[in-house]
């Protein structure tokens, strides 16, 4: 299986930049590069020769970059069969995806596509997020909500542009966004290749990424963390303001939410299958990602789960230890997902 990285970002965050990083590094890897258009943020001149009428380049440093005139799907089948033929040899693939693309379909690509799924493994999404407009931008675009969203791994650029506070204020934003995708900060594309490769976002069986300050908090100070508005009477209210809930929370009414749903109780197989079968249905093209690591009565296994739209897996992962506390934890990030029906939902599965 050929692992395959999504980077995503809106206009200017600094893909190219990143990715240009990647390429020149000497890492021994050979990666081929498949960007979905020519634009103006294309790979510049020294990497990628734009007058070539080849629709696959050779690199010096063994990447290769292929520009798809067509179907993604079509895209990687071609680069699949090269490598098969011996015609071209590489370890991984990155896509650049252009900065108005929402990377649902991208992702769904690898799920949908059977000779796409039988060669490839979609490793992980990076998403990277530009520290001066970022809030501009996810107020006005709800296509950077989803890139946010869908992410397993965010990485903060052009954070030399903006103060100490209104970056924690960003960070805040994110993590209420999308709790399961590690935050980082980094500029001109200096991260480190352990960071972009071999996360195994989409492995069934790696650990479920929750930020542990996200699960800390309460269900009033979560729910109500954007919800503070110009007359609300911090005085009266009862809970404290003072733990970074700047004012500019207020103003940020996003579509895209994340809930963490938690129990003690083991879940009953058959009614959790047919609850979350019912809610896939309905709310499906909602549900951006969603993940959990579940307790299941009569199963001495951790069931992990994890999904992108419509699309859900689940699998056995390791035996629950004897000093193991078992509960089930799983997080949902979907466009105004209605967290009470699902919540509810979910309670009336387990095991009574």
């Amino acid at each position: 299986m050929i692992p395959v990285t999504i980077l995503t970002g809106f206009l200017g965050s600094g893909k190219t930049t990143l990715l240009k990083r990647i390429l020149n590094e000497k890492h021994g890897m050979k990666i081929a590069v498949i960007e979905n258009e020519f634009g103006e943020e294309n790979i510049d001149n020294e990497i990628l020769v734009q007058e070539t009428n080849e629709q696959i380049i050779q690199m010096s440093n063994g990447c290769i970059c292929c520009t798809i005139r067509g179907d993604l799907a079509r895209a990687l089948e071609d680069l699949a069969n090269r490598k098969k033929a011996g015609t071209l040899d590489f370890d991984r693939v990155v896509i650049e995806t252009t900065g108005l693309a929402n990377p649902g379909p991208v992702a769904q690509t690898f799920f949908m596509d059977n000779t796409v799924a039988d060669e490839f493994l979609l490793d992980a999404i990076i998403t990277l997020v530009d520290a001066k407009h970022a809030n501009a931008q996810l107020d006005q675009h709800e296509v950077v909500q989803r890139q946010v969203g869908f992410a397993d791994r965010l990485f903060i650029t052009k954070s030399d542009l903006v103060d100490a506070e209104a970056l924690e204020a960003l960070k805040h934003r994110l993590v209420h966004m999308n709790p399961r995708a590690a935050i980082k900060v980094v500029n001109f594309g200096d991260a480190d290749i352990k960071e972009i490769f071999d996360l195994r976002g989409f492995n069934l069986n790696s650990k479920l990424e929750i930020d542990p300050d996200f699960l800390a908090e309460d269900d009033h100070d979560h729910d109500h963390a954007h919800a503070h508005d110009d007359d609300h009477d911090h005085a009266t209210c009862g809970h404290d303001h003072e733990h970074h809930h700047h004012h500019h929370h207020a103003h940020h009414d996003d579509k895209i939410k994340s809930f963490v749903y938690r129990s003690d109780k083991p879940f009953d197989p058959n009614r959790l299958e047919d609850f979350l079968g019912g809610i896939l249905q309905i709310y499906g093209e909602r549900l951006l990602r969603y993940k959990g690591v579940l307790y299941m009565k009569g199963v001495d296994r951790k069931v992990v789960f994890q999904g992108v739209h419509q699309m859900m897996g689940s699998d056995l992962a390791a035996k629950w230890m004897p000093i193991e506390k078992k509960n089930s934890k799983m997080v949902f990030i979907g466009i105004e997902l209605p967290k009470d029906l699902i919540t509810d939902g979910l309670n009336a599965c387990l095991v009574k």
